[in-house]
């Protein structure tokens, strides 16, 4: 992946849908969160299991069609195995990037999503490109 396509989408996206979002500020995916949300990006935090609950000030949808607007990036905190079923639900809401995170690889799930004409990212984080691109 580019920097030049990094730096874009990191530049256009303003609502990032944050699959697999935890209230544990040890993890990641909290701490990721929280730093996009400093950054200025709208940050929607989709997990099931605290569905309707609020997370770092937005309210947490079970999944993405759930959400009752549109989302520009999303952002995956799943296992290799569970991206594609995201990929394939950000597709259906048309997202225009997907972000898998660190160690999340799913070349199937990419090809389909670029043969619907999303921008994908796999494996790398958005709190480790904004700060080495400095922007």
């Amino acid at each position: 992946m580019s920097e030049a396509v990094i730096r874009d989408v990191l530049t256009s996206v303003k609502t990032i849908a944050v699959v697999g979002a935890s209230p544990k500020t040890i993890r990641p995916s909290h701490s990721v969160m929280a730093f996009l949300q400093r950054q200025g990006y709208r940050c929607i935090p989709i997990n099931p299991g605290l569905e309707g609950q609020t997370l770092l000030g937005e309210t947490v949808y079970p999944n993405l069609a759930a959400i009752p607007f549109p989302v520009d990036m999303v952002d995956i905190f799943r296992n290799s195995e569970q991206a594609g079923g995201v990929v394939d639900e950000a597709i259906a809401i048309g997202a225009k990037v997907v972000w898998m995170q660190l160690g999340v690889i799913d070349h199937d799930a990419k090809r389909r999503a670029e043969e619907a004409g999303l921008t994908v990212i796999m494996d790398r984080c958005p709190a480790i490109e904004i700060p080495r691109l400095g922007l």
